[in-house]
């Protein structure tokens, strides 16, 4: 906060709520943020993905999925690739009409709105996300194309969970992240089990992070 520092760390003992609690409190969001978010990025056989949010907003709402899916898609173009969002559910295109599916509806409407040059559509399955076969037969008019690099999750539990299965059976426990959205300096909130391999990919990427 002095300026003593150009980044920050921390995450490997102690809580992650308590340490999300000092970066609010003291380095506050970047300008215009309203809400924080946690992306973690996978490295799998085949592809590499984005997931959101794994570890901040519990349920959020249709507004705070569409910011958040903005402040991943700007952290993915920082990576130099070109950010492709998916919004899933355990609906397809309107499957389902339950209160969880309408939300992230909702939310992609809101991201066409808002940020039209964005490639990004939803709501949508998993398998939908990942294959433009399935998603053509679901939804022809889609405006996403090839497959999606970015998954935004309806809840902390389905990211959290995603997240940490796909790490440990396709990822061979490789991952980058939590990356901190939204946060009004370089500070990234990691977990407790955090690899030193992880700790190196953070240090890099919150020194970029500065030097930007």
């Amino acid at each position: 906060k002095l300026g003593y520092a150009d980044g920050m760390i921390t995450g490997v003992s102690g809580r992650f709520g308590h340490h999300l609690r000092q970066v609010e409190e003291i380095i506050g969001r970047a300008p215009g943020v309203k809400t924080m978010a946690a992306m973690n990025h996978l490295l799998l056989p085949g592809r590499a993905v984005f997931i959101c949010d794994t570890h901040v907003n519990e349920n959020p709402s249709a507004e705070e999925i569409a910011e958040i899916a903005q402040l991943a898609a700007a952290e993915v173009k920082s990576f130099g690739i070109q950010p492709k969002v998916a919004l899933l559910s355990h609906s397809n295109f309107g499957s389902s009409a339950s209160a969880s599916a309408r939300k992230m509806a909702e939310a992609t409407r809101l991201l066409h709105a808002q940020a039209p040059d964005m490639e990004v559509d939803g709501e949508m399955h998993g398998d939908t996300a990942l294959s433009q076969e399935i998603r053509e037969g679901c939804d022809p008019e889609s405006p996403l194309k090839g497959e999606a690099n970015v998954l935004v999750m309806p809840n902390l539990d389905a990211a959290n969970i995603s997240y940490n299965l796909l790490k440990m059976t396709g990822g061979e426990g490789i991952t980058i992240g939590p990356i901190l959205l939204g946060a009004a300096k370089p500070v990234h909130v990691l977990t407790s089990t955090a690899t030193v391999r992880r700790l190196v990919n953070m240090t890099a990427l919150t020194a970029i992070e500065a030097g930007a």
